[in-house]
């Protein structure tokens, strides 16, 4: 397997085991609380104070906030490390594949990250720390420079992919020979879109993910087990095959 031809697409799924419920599985956030969906909408966002303020306690309690990285995330450090895998692509905003040793600059955030938090009006950055460590005397924050807006640097629904990141997953995509795609539904456009253009241009598809999802008849592979146990080992083959254990 020559090296950075393994291309791999993390979803909510590879962060159940850190305590991060996912969204849409069978015990996920949105799938037993459907209204919670709307604090996520970026038009009930920037409109309605009741949803910032609903939203920025839900973003205080979150279970991400201490989340520690899973065997999985742990493993797929060693992989990129080794040069056998390039960059993650992530459909998760926790920051957990940086804190398991990834790189920073190998980690393409396609849905943002939970950690930087942006001003709607000006555009100044801080750190969402900071604005939760506040949130008490400030449940609905403003920008300390303008007065503007505060939402964490998340994509919400009704907002575009960061372009670049999607540039690069893109590219990854077409070059690879292998996509691995863990613990996502493949049903969140455009990212579920990576597996089709892997798929096209020749990869083959490795599914890891306890329920089927929509790619599943594109697969060479299917793996149904825990992704604690799947993950490790599907890193260690690639490993050996490269002759690298």
């Amino acid at each position: 397997m020559p090296a950075s031809r393994i291309a791999i697409l993390t979803g909510a799924g590879i962060s159940t085991g850190s305590g991060i419920p996912d969204f849409r599985g069978p015990a996920g956030v949105w799938t037993l609380h459907p209204d919670r969906a709307r604090l996520l909408d970026i038009d009930a966002f920037l409109s309605d104070p009741a949803v910032r303020v609903a939203g920025w306690f839900d973003w205080s309690i979150s279970p991400a906030r201490a989340a520690t990285p899973t065997a999985a995330h742990l493993a797929l450090a060693r992989l990129v490390a080794s040069g056998v895998a390039g960059e993650v692509l992530t459909q998760n905003f926790d920051g957990l594949h940086q804190a398991a040793g990834t790189p920073a600059e190998d980690v393409v955030e396609l849905h943002g990250t939970l950690h930087t938090t942006s001003c709607q009006r000006c555009g100044l950055g801080v750190k969402t720390a900071n604005v939760l460590a506040e949130l008490s005397a400030k449940p609905d924050p403003v920008c300390a420079h303008c007065g503007g807006i505060l939402k964490p640097d998340i994509v919400y629904f009704g907002e575009a992919l960061p372009a670049e990141a999607m540039r690069r997953a893109v590219d990854a995509a077409q070059s690879c020979t292998v996509f691995i795609a863990i613990g996502t539904t493949l049903s969140v456009y455009p990212v579920a879109s990576l597996a089709g253009i892997a798929v096209e241009a020749g990869a083959s598809l490795i599914i890891v993910n306890a329920e089927p999802t929509d790619y599943d008849r594109y697969a060479s592979e299917i793996i149904r087990e825990p992704i604690d146990v799947a993950v490790p080992a599907l890193v260690e083959r690639y490993l050996k095959e490269s002759g690298l254990t």
